[in-house]
């Protein structure tokens, strides 16, 4: 951001500089006519180029009808991508193919592509002498593909499977016959690498079609002949008859098993029954039986014959009594049947056990014999997938090479690739355009020379003139006071003459000196050294080389708030570093100093450095603000920590609210803090308090200024003074804060953070 100082030198007249225009209004139109001029000459001398183009479209052309049986499932798949169509523009623009049309159009006795041909006096000179190369030094073939290639133009059509061929010439006929002839050229050699293809696969398959045939031949020969050797019989569900054999039998004694279960549990029945003297009729085979179906038939019948006598005869009656007689023997008879059943399921679970002894035995055989079959079957299907597998190349050799067979008989392979638009021959010269040439030209003389008027104008001084505005004047020795013959030397303390500096250059000229900057525009020349002073300084240099000296009480010479702030803007200082013997009331100096450069017009920034905050409280109205310990404690950012001045448009960085044993301990991090705010402001004003020399090294640097504030001269001031002297600093500069009026009553609050 540029800052319009008040104390600038010189601004650019802006009337004064766009009238130059107005008074070379000749000078511009005559050199812009005589560019128009000759740039018309030009285009209408200029041999006429006429271009044409011809494109050829990247697509399938196989019929459905035709296209093998391998490729049917490819239909719906892109031809070529991105990569082949540009793999194809290669192709067209190669060599080969520019050859081929050269000598079927006869380029080469053409002067437009030879220039051995038809060399002009002026290039046979130019050749003689070494000016350019001789021609004839090329081949004659490779002279025409040189002058083709810087005709053709071939590239891919975006988003589409179009290659356009651009060719330009002297001869529009010419110009549309090239680019037809390198797409025939190019179809044509795409055919042939077809055919040279298809004729190399049925060379290479004839063979391998022999050689499959025997190996086929042989790998099945060789599993017929295991087979037979390993007794692997085939059963159903092609598998081996033991396996299958074994798989019947497995079946057969589950069911076996199951039989002889059954009758065991049904004869275990019937016993429980009949020890027990329960009823028969709960078990199946007593039901099922049909001799104990009559007798319970009978039995029925007799005790309904029972119950009938009974109401009309006694219990003793000798009926009733014979008829409960045939009641018990059916019951003994039904008993004696069921024990005759009982017996035969223990035959037959007898029996099924019998059998299932056998079938174990015989499942036990099987499995010796399945296991050994098995490790032969694996043997045998290891030969078989051999024989399958070269049988299936086989077939797929055979169908190929028919393929290949019948395409080279019938001289039939189509190109992925046809002519989709003819080159016309152009009615039109696209070089050279008269029109915007000779618009062109006009434009960027006129432009050119506009600028260089204006530059003409700003360089020679004519279009500068004086600034107005500067508020600050020559500032007057400080007369320093007579010490006697044995005290100790103090500095002279001498202004340098205000000189009228522009801020914005300052960041340009990298923080130089002001009075080097601003050399051109001095104003007002430098005062003489009083010869009394500098008798004094000799004097007191020469005693202090003889004897050490005591530290005694001494009066200094001091400025006051305005002349250290003219001093600062005069000697374009980039730091003022305050130091303040007597503590926190002596700082009021720093504050002062800052705000009347502020106001002066340049960027300045107070950073308060004193542990309680004396020079930052007053700017802030508060020391709640975060400042210069959080920014070292690493708490809060450079946007965070800068605040601006109540009362001023100075910037001030305070105490801040971190701890300040924490941010001590990254000290070494303030010699590049401060190298960040002298690159961001014109001005860094450092309130140090009561510090020493070696306390404010780290903030020194280039065009640094340093200041010892103070209030009334005592031996503090004095000591203070003569250390810092001492440890380096003899420069140093007593400001005294007492006597300044601010101009106005600031209202608190006018300011916002910048």
């Amino acid at each position: 951001m540029s800052v319009q100082s008040a104390a600038a030198d010189v601004d650019v007249d802006l009337r004064q500089l766009f009238a130059s225009l107005a008074r070379n209004w000749l000078r511009i139109v005559v050199v812009v006519l005589s560019v128009t001029g000759l740039a018309f000459a030009f285009a209408s001398l200029a041999t006429r180029h006429y271009k044409a183009e011809t494109q050829v479209e990247i697509a399938p052309r196989e019929s459905v009808y035709t296209r093998p049986a391998s490729n049917n499932n490819d239909t719906d798949k892109p031809i070529l991508d991105e990569q082949g169509v540009a793999t194809q523009v290669q192709i067209i623009s190669s060599n080969e193919i520019l050859k081929q049309v050269a000598q079927k159009l006869g380029l080469e006795k053409l002067p437009e592509f030879d220039d051995a041909l038809d060399m002009s006096p002026l290039s046979r000179a130019l050749v003689l002498v070494g000016l350019k190369s001789d021609p004839m030094e090329i081949p004659a073939e490779e002279r025409v593909l040189k002058k083709m290639h810087e005709k053709l133009n071939v590239y891919g059509v975006e988003k589409t499977r179009i290659i356009a061929i651009e060719f330009s010439s002297e001869d529009p006929k010419l110009a549309a016959a090239i680019p037809d002839a390198i797409a025939a050229a190019y179809i044509a050699g795409q055919g042939a690498a077809k055919l040279e293809s298809n004729n190399a696969a049925a060379d290479f398959l004839a063979p391998e079609i022999a050689d499959l045939s025997k190996q086929v031949k042989d790998a099945e020969a060789k599993v017929a002949a295991y087979r037979s050797q390993s007794d692997l019989l085939m059963g159903g569900n092609n598998s081996v008859l033991a396996t299958q054999q074994l798989s019947e039998l497995s079946s057969e004694l589950s069911k076996v098993r199951a039989n002889r279960a059954a009758s065991e549990a049904t004869a275990d029945g019937v016993r429980r029954a009949l020890q027990t003297g329960g009823s028969l009729d709960a078990v199946p085979e007593v039901l099922s039986s049909d001799l104990i179906q009559r007798l319970r038939e009978r039995q029925v019948e007799l005790r309904s014959n029972i119950a009938d006598l009974s109401t009309t005869l006694l219990g003793n009656h000798p009926r009733i009594r014979a008829l409960k007689s045939q009641l018990a023997d059916l019951d003994a008879q039904i008993r004696s049947e069921a024990q005759k059943i009982m017996k035969g399921l223990l035959m037959q679970a007898e029996t099924a056990k019998a059998r299932e002894n056998q079938l174990v035995a015989d499942v036990n055989t099987l499995k010796a014999a399945s296991a050994q079959a098995g490790e032969q079957q694996v043997d045998l299907d290891a030969l078989q997938r051999d024989a399958t597998a070269k049988r299936q190349q086989l077939e797929l050799y055979l169908a190929n090479y028919r393929e290949a067979a019948s395409r080279q008989d019938r001289n039939y392979l189509p190109v992925d690739a046809r002519i989709a638009s003819k080159a016309s021959v152009p009615s039109e010269a696209y070089f050279p355009k008269v029109g915007p040439i000779v618009g062109a030209a006009f434009a960027a003389s006129l432009l050119i020379m506009a600028i260089v008027t204006l530059l003409r104008e700003l360089f020679s001084g004519r279009a500068m003139r004086p600034a107005t505005g500067s508020r600050f004047e020559r500032i007057d020795e400080v007369a320093m006071p007579h010490m006697a013959s044995d005290m100790v030397a103090m500095p002279v303390v001498r202004q340098e003459p205000a000189v009228l500096r522009d801020p914005v250059l300052r960041p340009e000229m990298g923080n130089r000196p002001a009075a080097a900057e601003a050399k051109p525009y001095a104003t007002m020349p430098a005062m003489a050294e009083s010869p009394d002073m500098v008798a004094m300084a000799e004097a007191a240099a020469a005693k202090q080389t003889a004897v050490e000296p005591e530290p005694v009480r001494s009066t200094l010479g001091e400025i006051d708030v305005e002349k250290a702030a003219e001093k600062l803007i005069a000697s374009g200082a980039a730091r003022a570093i305050f130091v303040s013997p007597e503590g926190d009331e002596a700082a009021a100096s720093a504050v002062l100093v800052a705000r009347e450069v502020a106001d002066a017009g340049l960027r300045v920034l107070l950073l308060d450095l004193t542990a309680s905050g004396a020079a930052s409280r007053p700017m802030l109205n508060s020391g709640l603000f975060p400042g210069i310990t959080n920014l070292l404690a690493s708490e809060a950012q450079f946007s965070d920590v800068i605040h601006a001045d109540l009362y001023s448009d100075c910037h001030v960085i305070p105490v801040g609210t971190a701890d300040p044993v924490r941010a001590m301990r990254a000290a070494d991090r303030l010699p590049i803090i401060m190298q960040s705010l002298t690159t961001a402001y014109d001005l860094v004003v450092v309130e140090c308090g009561p510090a020493d020399a070696q306390g404010i090294s780290r903030l020194t640097g280039d065009a640094t200024e340093v200041f010892l504030s103070m209030l009334e001269s005592d031996d503090d001031v004095t000591q203070a003074a003569v250390k810092l002297i001492e440890s380096g600093y003899p420069d140093l500069t007593l400001v005294t804060p007492l006597g300044h009026e601010p101009p106005g009553n600031p209202v608190p609050g006018r300011r916002t953070a910048a």
